[in-house]
């Protein structure tokens, strides 16, 4: 009797312990099920988060575009993709190259023709939908290159540095250097040379805190001014203007003389003898 009442009452917790446990299965299958959308979801927010500053990238291109690039197009040399220098090595070019600045208040996205009234307004558009036309597969960052580069006299040309921290210096001109021997090797020939010994002078022999030497030292691309340009349309429009007004004055003094001249030998006919 005691083993049957044992049993009844085994009988007894199991059916009472079943819910429990086909609810605790349940909880957890569905724990496995979800974990993988949890970690997929986590996986897709760490690939649109970029590392890289957009605007450090730009005032890094801005100066290899302005202070270099000219020299290399006069070299005619043509820079590695392996070069850090790279244009294809900027991880913003392709959306910069799509930003179009149509008027003072106006920039338009040249993916989806969208306008926008700042261009920190048109940065933000492309970070939120344009985040897949990135390539970050390789980590290519053109602000990596700044300390190199001085893009703080880009960014910030009123500010001047009161304290030079050698330690500092020390590494970007190691940088600088580096990108000078990777870029431009001197046994590439003789434009790969000049433009190696440009490149140290242009930027990597103003890095030490002696302060003797200025970044940019040896020039600029030359362009075009916006005052040159109107002058220059608005003399083309008045020159002939000009021209036809000197031809009509001319004209008009040929033909008062040759008026006096018939007047004055009228006058001489009709006078009596």
């Amino acid at each position: 009797m005691k083993m049957r009442s044992g049993s009844k009452r085994a009988v007894v917790f199991l059916f009472l312990c079943l819910p429990f446990s086909s609810t605790a299965l349940q909880l957890t299958q569905d724990f496995k099920k979800s974990a993988p959308g949890r970690n997929l979801k986590q996986v897709e927010e760490d690939v649109h988060e970029v590392h890289c500053s957009r605007e450090r990238s730009r005032a890094a291109w801005n100066i290899i575009d302005e202070y270099l690039m000219p020299f290399v197009e006069k070299e005619q040399y043509l820079i590695s993709p392996k070069c850090r220098l790279h244009p294809d090595n900027d991880l913003y070019r392709d959306q910069e190259q799509h930003k179009f600045h149509v008027d003072v208040d106006e920039w338009r996205c040249g993916y989806c023709k969208k306008k926008f009234y700042e261009e920190k307004y048109l940065d933000k558009h492309f970070e939120n939908r344009h985040y897949n036309l990135l390539n970050v597969s390789n980590g290519r960052c053109m602000a990596d290159l700044c300390g190199a580069l001085h893009c703080d006299l880009m960014l910030e040309p009123m500010i001047r540095k009161t304290k030079c921290n050698p330690a500092a210096a020390a590494r970007n001109r190691h940088l600088c250097e580096s990108l000078a021997n990777s870029c431009f090797p001197v046994n590439e020939g003789p434009s790969a040379s000049r433009l190696h010994e440009f490149f140290l002078r242009q930027f990597c022999d103003a890095h030490p805190c002696t302060g003797k030497q200025k970044p940019f030292s040896k020039g600029r691309r030359k362009r075009t001014s916006m005052t040159y340009v109107t002058i220059s349309i608005l003399i083309l429009m008045l020159l002939p203007l000009f021209y036809g007004f000197v031809y009509l004055y001319q004209r008009g003094i040929k033909r008062g003389a040759q008026e006096l001249k018939r007047i004055s030998q009228g006058g001489r006919k009709k006078k009596p003898y």
